[in-house]
């Protein structure tokens, strides 16, 4: 039965993230031992299921019977259907999702990332060249976490950057979706459908490299992809490996920084980067935009009856705070192991670029730890100005101070401050 528009409004909304924090929501913890099922109401003023305990999350995002609506055909409504479908690789579903994610997969092994990670490292260092350039103190929003993401995510897709920096404020719409008006966010798909779609067409007449030039060049029906298909693989990466990426990386570093005793060891034992990392992703939410699921038909989950139609958002961000799971969940333990965090998903929909993010992830660390000896905050981390009204949070600036190195004194890297 369909709840009435009173019966909507008397629903509490879905939690927000504290002031200054990226989530995850202190409310999460009273729902998973109180109401780790409950009804809420999306900010559009949807009602929807908020699923909170780790296990009920895990099921919910690998059950047959609940899929990724399209954005353009929910919530429903009575107006005209929009005339331009934008599929994502989240959307797609039975063969078609096979088909396009089975095309794309060889590119996401860790074998491949490897094998990028030179470049993706010569970026890094790059970026803090001008860092060093400009001398302490400076801002790793602006100098590092802002473009950092953007110029790896153009390196992987096999475009030039200089031409990516007008999709970003459609992904943040996008992103955002369950707050904005639905015809802004098909405006936005629309114009990402177009940088998208030129993107391909250059590739197609073999002027592109990297994934989408890989793509382009493989003969349909050996592996390639049609032009529609190729369109949604772009979205998907502008959206889902570039925003998420910013904001997690500026939200991760505050986390370290209040730790020099971490940053220190890290820096002298950098084979420890990789388990940091894998809490890095625990426990600072990488994506705290909203996942809506809908059933396709009558199903239980953690004791709940949910009925065909009705709507499921599965808190991954909460997931990864159960105490069930994870033992002082609330806490960062660079050291924990094991980490089942459910950060990039899973099942069929499991993100295929949580091998990238990782390794960007590492490499970022490591770059900085290495170039910038005694990297410190210039500001006090509970002091930073966050970003409060963007769907993803991060902090506005990260002002931050380093050791400089005596005049012509060369570091690791062979380059000079």
């Amino acid at each position: 039965m369909n709840a009435t528009a009173d019966q909507v409004s008397a629903l509490p909304p879905v939690p927000e993230a504290e002031p200054g924090s990226a989530g995850a929501p202190c409310a999460y913890a009273a729902l998973r031992t109180e109401r780790s099922i409950t009804r809420v109401r999306l900010p559009g003023g949807q009602p929807v299921w908020l699923v909170s305990r780790y296990a009920d999350v895990r099921e919910a995002l690998a059950h047959p019977g609940l899929v990724r609506p399209v954005i353009a055909t929910w919530p429903p409504q009575d107006a005209e259907p929009w005339p331009r479908q934008v599929l994502t690789l989240l959307e797609l579903r039975g063969d078609s999702h096979k088909r396009v994610r089975g095309a794309v997969a060889p590119a996401f092994t860790p074998r491949r990332m490897e094998a990028l990670a030179p470049r993706i490292r010569a970026v890094a260092n790059e970026l803090i060249d001008e860092l060093l350039r400009e001398g302490p103190p400076g801002d790793l929003i602006a100098g590092f976490t802002e473009p950092f993401p953007l110029r790896v995510l153009c390196e992987f897709l096999g475009v030039d950057h200089t031409e990516c920096a007008a999709f970003t404020e459609h992904t943040e719409t996008v992103l955002d979706a369950t707050r904005v008006p639905l015809e802004r966010t098909l405006r936005a798909l629309d114009a990402l459908r177009d940088f998208a779609a030129d993107l391909v067409d250059e590739c197609q007449r073999g002027r592109g490299h990297g994934l989408l030039g890989q793509l382009a060049r493989a003969p349909q029906g050996e592996g390639g992809l049609g032009r529609d298909d190729l369109i949604s693989v772009t979205i998907s990466m502008l959206i889902a490996g570039y925003k998420t990426n910013v904001q997690h990386f500026g939200s991760a570093l505050p986390t370290l920084l209040e730790r020099p005793w971490l940053v220190n060891r890290l820096r002298a034992r950098p084979d420890q980067i990789p388990d940091a990392v894998e809490e890095l992703l625990r426990h600072v939410p990488l994506m705290n935009a909203v996942i809506v699921l809908v059933a396709t038909e009558d199903l239980d989950l953690g004791g709940r009856h949910i009925r065909e139609g009705e709507a499921v958002m599965p808190v991954i961000a909460s997931a990864n705070r159960d105490g069930g799971t994870f033992a002082q969940a609330d806490e960062f333990d660079p050291e924990r192991t094991p980490n089942p965090h459910l950060t990039f998903g899973r099942g069929p929909h499991y993100c295929p670029g949580g091998h990238l993010t990782r390794m960007q992830l590492r490499i970022a660390l490591e770059t900085l730890l290495t170039r910038l000896p005694g990297l410190r905050p210039h500001t006090a981390v509970n002091r930073l100005e966050w970003d409060e009204d963007a769907p993803l949070r991060a902090p506005l600036r990260l002002p931050v101070r380093w050791d400089q190195r005596p005049p012509g004194l060369r570091d690791e890297d062979g380059a000079r401050p």
